[in-house]
């Protein structure tokens, strides 16, 4: 897994793509967010989201369970409001916000039904909700060795806690109790080869469980860099966005 540091600059050059910024944005209208709503962002990271909520003219809380990240945001974006919590228990009051975010974390999290348990307990009635995030066992990599690719996505997705909560988010939002259930696919085509360490994370999760060997792996990652270097890399990520209305 990636440092801290390593992770910032990935996280950093994903979110400033064309496709990102417009998925965000997206999320955002479909909160129907007006002047002044009380928001949260759970699994804030860095804190992109919660700047340009308060942008919009929401007063938003950026929530992440780790420390390191808060620290950053809380640099990078002065005076906006940054807390260190849990998605299964946020430092927010019942009712306290109109609207609740959280992208890319359900994938993350072992229990979905009680991460939107807490999430009814922290929206007021009528209160929007907005999950975003990738189906990691449905990722295209264009490769010349398509087994072993196929091999690499579906070992890495078996890594995480759950990584199909994506293609889950209208099931688990239903049986939370949620209303108004939309759920809309973008699919994110990456090119550029500063993600390259997108791909080469995913070969090397799978050579750690064991389900390819060294030299599929060595094999592999040689076709990738090549295909950096000549402009032919391609990944492309399902992203799913789905958003629905507490009773």
């Amino acid at each position: 897994m990636p440092n801290t540091s390593e992770l910032v600059a990935l996280l950093d050059a994903a979110d400033t793509l064309p496709g990102a910024t417009a998925l965000r944005e997206r999320s955002y209208e479909l909160l129907r967010l007006a002047p002044g709503t009380p928001a949260v962002d759970v699994g804030c990271g860095t804190g992109r989201a919660v700047a340009e909520l308060r942008e919009r003219g929401a007063g938003p809380i950026g929530v992440d369970l780790s420390a390191d990240m808060i620290g950053i945001a809380r640099d990078r974006w002065p005076g906006a409001d940054f807390r260190v919590g849990d998605a299964y228990d946020l430092p927010l009051g019942d009712g306290e916000v109109a609207a609740y975010r959280a992208d890319k974390v359900f994938h993350e999290l072992g229990d979905a039904g009680r991460a939107l348990r807490e999430a009814v307990r922290v929206l007021a009635p009528g209160g929007r909700i907005a999950l975003a995030g990738q189906d990691w066992d449905a990722i295209v990599v264009d490769s010349g060795h398509p087994l072993v690719t196929r091999t690499i996505v579906h070992a890495r997705a078996d890594q995480l806690p759950d990584p199909r909560a994506a293609r889950r988010y209208r099931d688990l939002l239903l049986t939370a109790g949620f209303t108004e259930v939309h759920v809309e696919v973008h699919t994110a085509v990456l090119t550029d080869a500063t993600l390259l360490p997108m791909v080469t994370n995913q070969a090397r999760g799978a050579l750690a469980a064991g389900a390819i060997t060294q030299d599929e792996h060595d094999a592999w990652l040689a076709d990738q860099h090549d295909r950096a270097r000549r402009g032919r890399l391609l990944l492309a990520v399902p992203m799913f966005l789905a958003t629905a209305t507490r009773p």
